[in-house]
């Protein structure tokens, strides 16, 4: 039996703990790593929360800043129980929850400050509970993203963490573009405060850009065993030189993937989708669970600030109740740059989709948040037109009406590593038009499975987008028979992680 340990910001596994795609595959990959006998067991922050409730393990002491810290480790009980996989929280009262999904923080005028100084702390303490033992024998230590690359950063250079050398270390990106960036020195949040007795070798962790900055991004790629791009596209993108907007590619490392790639520890495998574990949604419901969300939010506090547009949406989905739509467009993400800036730099081309879909009787739901510009947008835009509903919050229900009941779904992401929207909405027989990019190459075919847009310039891809978008609701229109070989066609498509786990399995673990 090989014995896993997976160390990340996000497991969905146990309830509270997403905000992204990484947690649907810490969630995920633990459990067909169980499957096949080997034994898992996945370690995320507490964030003051996750541990109440949970049976404590351990303290785990170590030294940070030159001062003794004690940390807390507690195994919690997941969502669903599976033979093999054990899920610990760690805390500590600094490792604090931040205002984004209560997990990460946003500070804006030095990205990254309290995060940083969490996941330092995280990762000392994991570090920590590696050498005494508390998962057993480890093979497998599988990292996500840059919140827990300061964990191979501490194995490689921290004298107490020789001996974490032995294990194989596997990394995983989710998201490039968020890349953990700090000063080596004179900040409160920088490495040399945090760990004053590791000899810090400049050249091995420095950002491309800023010299007299760690980019925790690049350790990840730069002392991992393998690492890994969530999808085979992505990867090939990652490769070459960003050009904002037309493209995004590697963000400045670039030369870091392409050395990992020459020294063949770079590697691109699919994402999947969860086809077994899938959670009951009723047609019908779409309208009812959306005024029970919205009344909801109606009475939360810290949602009074919205509640004018709250009942706003309320009023414009009730007319839906009894005049159903004849065609329903949905996208459902968090609001960002990366999801939906050709909306912001372009919404007349927003309108311009809005006005076509009012010929065919039809609406475009959209429920996120966000970005408070981008959510701003989206309430103007819900003002200003009838058919366009934007749902202003998070509703598990609701999302699952919506996969359920769309005709077509949207993901115009301007990069995307993998997605994993484009495959919760296929495996409801839900044709996506997308963005042709990173994964939504891999998983969307144009006019075989779904639709997908391109172009060289941005103002070719805006075009491209408004064309296939009116292609998609022509064969709706007028080529029924056409429209339902791909709905039956996206329906069909499987992304599962069994075959991905393969590639794990022979590429990534080398077992």
């Amino acid at each position: 039996m090989n014995n896993f340990l997976f160390v990340a910001a996000e497991n969905d596994a146990i309830a509270n703990c997403k905000a992204g795609g990484m947690g649907d595959v810490v969630r995920d990959v633990p459990r067909e790593i169980s499957k096949r006998g080997d034994m898992v067991h996945v370690v995320v922050p507490a964030y003051s929360r996750l541990h109440k409730g949970g049976r404590f393990i351990a303290n785990l002491d170590f030294r940070l800043r030159g001062i003794p810290y004690k940390a807390e480790m507690y195994e919690v009980v997941p969502k669903k129980e599976f033979d093999n996989i054990k899920h610990y929280v760690i805390h500590h009262p600094e490792i604090e929850e931040g205002g984004i999904a209560h997990i990460y923080h946003d500070d804006p005028t030095e990205p990254f400050y309290t995060d940083a100084i969490k996941y330092f702390i995280f990762c000392t303490a994991v570090a920590e509970a590696i050498k005494m033992g508390a998962f057993g024998e480890l093979d497998i230590v599988h990292t996500h993203d840059w919140h827990s690359s300061p964990l191979l950063f501490l194995k490689t250079y921290h004298p107490a963490y020789k001996d974490l050398k032995k294990v194989r270390y596997v990394y995983s990106i989710h998201n490039l573009a968020i890349q953990g960036i700090r000063p080596f020195h004179n900040n409160y949040a920088s490495v040399a405060n945090w760990f004053p007795e590791v000899q810090l070798d400049y050249p091995a962790l420095a950002d491309p850009r800023y010299k007299d900055c760690i980019n925790l991004m690049a350790v990840g790629i730069r002392l991992a065993d393998a690492v890994h791009t969530v999808s085979q596209s992505y990867k090939e993108d990652v490769l070459l030189p960003s050009r904002r907007p037309e493209f995004v590619g590697g963000e400045s490392l670039e030369k870091d993937l392409q050395k990992a790639d020459n020294e063949g520890r770079l590697f691109g495998i699919l994402n999947a989708s969860n086809y077994g574990n899938i959670r009951e949604a009723e047609k019908g419901l779409l309208y009812r669970n959306t005024v029970k969300a919205l009344f909801r939010w109606l009475q939360d506090e810290s949602k009074k600030y919205k509640a004018d547009f709250l009942a706003h949406t309320g009023e414009k989905i009730m007319q839906y109740v009894s005049e159903r739509p004849k065609f329903i467009v949905s996208s459902v993400a968090r609001l960002t740059e990366q999801k939906f800036y050709f909306f912001k730099r372009s919404p007349e081309a927003f309108k311009k989709m809005l006005v076509r879909l009012e010929k065919i009787d039809g609406i475009f739901m959209l429920l996120g948040t966000g970005d408070p510009d981008y959510e701003e947008l989206f309430r103007q835009m819900s003002y200003e037109h009838k058919n366009f509903i934007f749902t202003n919050g998070q509703s598990e229900d609701l999302i699952d009406s919506i996969y359920l009941e769309s005709d077509l779904y949207f993901m115009p992401s301007l990069f995307e590593p993998c997605g994993i929207s484009q495959m919760l909405a296929m495996r409801n027989g839900n044709p996506c038009l997308v963005h042709h990019t990173g994964g939504l190459k891999d998983t969307v075919a144009h006019m075989k499975t779904g639709f997908a847009f391109d172009g060289k310039t941005y103002d070719e891809k805006i075009t491209n987008m408004l064309k296939n978008f009116d292609e998609a609701l022509t064969v709706w229109e007028k080529d029924k028979p056409k429209w339902k070989k791909i709905q039956s066609n996206a329906k069909k498509m499987r992304f599962t992680w069994e075959k991905s786990l393969d590639e794990y399995y022979s590429k990534l673990y080398l077992l």
